[in-house]
């Protein structure tokens, strides 16, 4: 079903589809309103068990391509953020000490950057080095299919390819919680 909006420049009683600017507009102001009022608050949910889950076929800062079914048999946190989310770059630093600390045990972070071109997301590196993989998620579907449009949004994804958990908002992932949230996947599957 497609979302539509009303538009002055469009004739009365004829809606037009919502365009990306709109929909990113929507996300930011998602993930503005529940973090000023929670500050780092996060929740952690389970992923339903009868939701699929949803493709992931991506391209890094590299021009790599990367689909969650290559990552089979490890640990896949799947990070959605943007250069724009105070909440995000908090957080990145702690999910970069979490891919060099758990990187021998099968752990992957990768983060999705939601709609901002390779050139603005480099400029940020430059300025705020992380070493994790970035996807880009240059039309926002994966972002859409993945979280409940709220930045910044994690999901576990066990050994297996199916998600686990979602934590919604800012987390230390060096931090017990975060650890006690990852250790079960880890150990789940684990070769002997």
């Amino acid at each position: 079903m497609e979302r539509m909006v009303s538009n002055r420049r469009t004739a009365p009683g004829r809606p037009r589809r919502r365009s990306v600017v709109a929909r990113g507009l929507a996300l930011a102001l998602g993930s503005v309103v529940p973090w000023h009022l929670a500050r780092a608050a996060h929740v952690v949910r389970r992923w339903p068990s009868d939701r699929p889950v949803p493709a992931l076929e991506l391209v890094d800062l590299d021009g790599k391509r990367w689909q969650l079914e290559a990552l089979a048999g490890r640990v896949v946190v799947l990070n959605f953020w943007a250069t724009w989310c105070v909440p995000c770059r908090i957080e990145m630093p702690s999910l970069a000490a979490l891919a060099a600390r758990r990187g021998s045990d099968g752990v992957v972070v990768a983060a999705v950057n939601y709609l901002e071109p390779a050139a603005k997301i480099r400029d940020y590196l430059e300025r705020a080095p992380f070493a994790p993989p970035i996807l880009l998620d240059s039309d926002g579907d994966a972002t859409v299919a993945w979280t409940p449009r709220v930045f910044p949004t994690t999901v576990l994804i066990g050994r297996a390819g199916r998600p686990a958990l979602t934590v919604v908002g800012e987390l230390d992932w060096q931090g017990d919680e975060a650890q006690g949230l990852i250790e079960p996947l880890v150990s789940a599957g684990r070769k002997a």
